[in-house]
């Protein structure tokens, strides 16, 4: 699909953007990363790092939804969010831009499982797959749709976060027809929960411990829209990629309207 661009991107940006690579499935251990990245910041970097080293991924792909259906505020222009987060991950080369859950035809809401499943569809079938989120996310989890289903098709990697569960929390938070049935610990970094469906299929989600990257997405959007009134302004700007730091200064994202 081709890129559309709102009027004022820069001719930079679109080469940023365009010189991204886009749905990489070469690797054999593949990790989808998905979220509003509204905008990206550096907790999501870290995240995926975490992920990457931790569990010996061969890349992470980083895919801006569209619309989520469990959230009522309206995100910001979705090809803003797409080129930020190219700016943000064009120095990782095993991070790359996905466009898996862009603004669908029919207006819809985007779902996970819809785009593992075009995931899959794109990858060898012995690519092993991955679904990286926050432990915060997980807690909304047995909402999400078809959420029984998102297990079999990726193991699910579900990074820490400062005030939210652990491991040990995990089982209230899954769907109801999913049992649990043990819990173990590789290493301090890594614990593992094992889950079983009805038709006694069985998959792991791995949990990543000790992370401390406590960004909130709401508060950073209100820090950005009194940014140039914010006594800590270079502290903030610290918590953003450069480029993206850049890119929303130029574009006047988030911007208070008063």
């Amino acid at each position: 699909m081709a890129l559309r661009y709102d009027e004022g991107m820069t001719t930079e940006v679109e080469r940023s953007v365009h010189s991204a690579r886009y749905d990489p499935c070469s690797g054999s251990r593949i990790a989808l990363f998905g979220g509003s990245f509204d905008p990206p910041h550096n907790g999501h970097l870290a995240i995926a790092r975490a992920a990457l080293e931790t569990l010996h991924l061969d890349s992470v792909l980083f895919a801006p939804v569209a619309r989520q259906p469990l959230k009522s505020e309206a995100p910001t222009n979705f090809e803003h969010r797409a080129a930020m987060t190219a700016l943000a991950i064009a120095d990782e080369p095993r991070f790359a831009l996905s466009r898996l859950d862009a603004p669908r035809e029919d207006g819809r809401p985007n779902f996970t499982v819809d785009a593992l499943l075009r995931l899959r569809a794109q990858c060898a079938s012995t690519a092993e797959l991955f679904f990286l989120l926050g432990a915060d996310a997980l807690e909304q989890f047995a909402g999400w749709h078809r959420a029984a289903e998102i297990p079999f098709l990726a193991t699910l990697i579900v990074a820490s976060r400062p005030g939210a569960g652990d491991a040990a929390d995990a089982p209230r938070w899954l769907p109801a027809s999913l049992r649990t049935h043990r819990l173990g610990s590789d290493s301090e970094r890594v614990a593992t929960l094992c889950v079983e469906d009805a038709e006694n299929r069985t998959a792991e989600i791995i949990f990543l411990a000790g992370l401390h990257f406590d960004i909130s997405a709401s508060e950073l959007r209100a820090r950005l829209a009194r940014a140039d009134r914010d006594e800590n302004e270079p502290r903030l700007q610290a918590l953003l990629p450069v480029p993206v730091w850049d890119y929303i200064r130029a574009h006047q994202l988030y911007a208070s309207s008063t």
